[in-house]
């Protein structure tokens, strides 16, 4: 196999902005099918690239002979099951995140990926970016002693905008199901550790949705604070703090929107030290990590039994609630 070539099940606004160009400009991938109804919605995709075929349903997609992988941007509640249609279809699968609302619902995935031997993975762009595994690097490396501290912030506001699905509880709406697999997956995949326990959970809520959540984890050796929001300024923000030192990761999770990647390792007597990754893509490195996986070429770094320890933390700090 050459290109991968590439269906997408939706014109959501994020695979405009974001998936549909990473497609486009990874090495060795290839957008070829769009599954919508609403040609409006199409034309920005066809605008990226002029050759996609747009068809009226994602089972057409499914069922194209030219599409190998489809990556699936639908609300939160849907991803379980078209992961499921994709799988059974014959096509790798790249769904957004969470790819499940709980954790128990990925060992019906795990099982089906392999069986049909074929890639389904959650699309959690940021472990392939170099900055997170710099910082993975220095922690597991000792470069900042025992670490002792955790303190990652993810927040934005969509108060003005009630119809967005993440305002919607029965889409999976949430800042926990939207952006909490990145303040709490980051910590994992950082540290390589699970979760011993929720010691505080604050989890507020509009019309039932939930908008904010401030949560504590206990891990060995180290607690982890996570607040999510979906009502507070855009900030991002994470830091690991040591018995020698402090790592801060600027703008870990989307520095294309918030500024350019940074991390900073800061210890007692010597310069800080600051390394940049300007102009790099996550999305671009996450298409061709794919890619890289259908063809065996390598093994895919974040597979669903990651996605499944991030979703089962979630399941910890709702569980913490009551």
């Amino acid at each position: 196999m050459t290109d991968i070539r590439w269906g997408i099940l939706g014109a959501a606004k994020f695979a405009r902005q974001h998936l549909a160009p990473a497609i486009h400009a990874a090495r060795q991938s290839r957008l070829t099918v769009l599954g919508t109804s609403d040609p409006a919605k199409a034309a920005p995709f066809l605008a990226i690239d002029s050759s996609l075929r747009v068809v009226d349903s994602y089972d057409a997609v499914l069922a194209d002979p030219e599409v190998d992988a489809v990556y699936i941007p639908l609300p939160n509640t849907l991803h379980v099951d078209w992961t499921r249609k994709a799988l059974e279809a014959g096509k790798h699968v790249l769904c957004e995140k969470p790819i499940a609302m709980q954790a128990g619902e990925i060992d019906a995935l795990i099982a089906l990926r392999d069986s049909t031997g074929l890639v389904a993975a959650e699309a959690y762009m940021i472990v392939h970016h170099p900055q997170w595994q710099q910082v993975r690097d220095w922690v597991q490396g000792g470069e900042i002693g025992h670490l002792l501290r955790v303190n990652a912030t993810f927040s934005y506001d969509n108060s003005g905008d009630p119809g967005n699905i993440r305002n919607t509880v029965d889409l999976g709406g949430g800042s926990l199901p939207d952006i909490g697999v990145y303040t709490l997956g980051c910590t994992r995949f950082v540290t390589g550790q699970e979760p011993k326990r929720i010691l505080y959970a604050d989890i507020r809520r509009e019309n039932g949705v939930e908008v904010t959540t401030e949560a504590v984890a206990l891990f060995d050796g180290f607690t982890l604070t996570s607040l999510t929001s979906m009502r507070m300024t855009p900030h991002q923000n994470v830091t690991f703090h040591g018995s020698a030192g402090v790592i801060e990761v600027v703008t870990g999770f989307n520095p294309q929107v918030h500024g350019h990647a940074e991390v900073r390792l800061a210890r007692p007597g010597q310069p800080t030290q600051i390394v940049q990754f300007p102009g790099v893509n996550h999305y671009v490195l996450q298409i061709e990590a794919f890619g890289a996986a259908v063809r065996g070429a390598a093994a895919y770094p974040c597979p669903l039994e990651f996605s499944q320890g991030t979703q089962r933390l979630i399941d910890m700090i709702w569980a913490a609630e009551g």
